[in-house]
């Protein structure tokens, strides 16, 4: 797997507490989820069937449900939680500076 470089994604502000944002890193959908202040960054890709993830809902306990056939996604590790999805979603790196999200990695997940 390539690591690729640090990337802007988004303004902290785009995405407050309770909130998902869709953005582009390096040319993958990438979802930003703010849960309480800490912000998340997972491929916005349902690994079922491929849903938008960022249309879906934020679950309280750091998990993001997939709005069509409702498997929950672990925003920390990527792992589905839920059939009918089975396998786990990438995940990246998050850094906050002055106000700025920062995206790093390769997109891997926990397997």
């Amino acid at each position: 797997m390539d690591i690729k470089e640090e990337l802007r994604v988004a303004k902290l502000a785009d995405v407050p507490s309770g909130e998902l944002l869709s953005v582009d890193y390096h040319g993958v959908p990438v979802l930003l989820a703010n849960v309480g202040g800490t912000v998340y960054a997972v491929r916005d890709e349902c690994s079922h069937e491929e849903a938008p993830l960022s249309e879906g809902e934020l679950e309280d306990d750091t998990s993001v449900t997939c709005p069509w056939h409702f498997s929950r996604f672990c925003l920390r590790t990527g792992a589905a939680l839920d059939a009918p999805a089975e396998d786990p979603i990438d995940t990246y790196t998050v850094r906050v500076e002055d106000g700025e999200i920062l995206l790093s990695g390769s997109g891997g997940a926990a397997r």
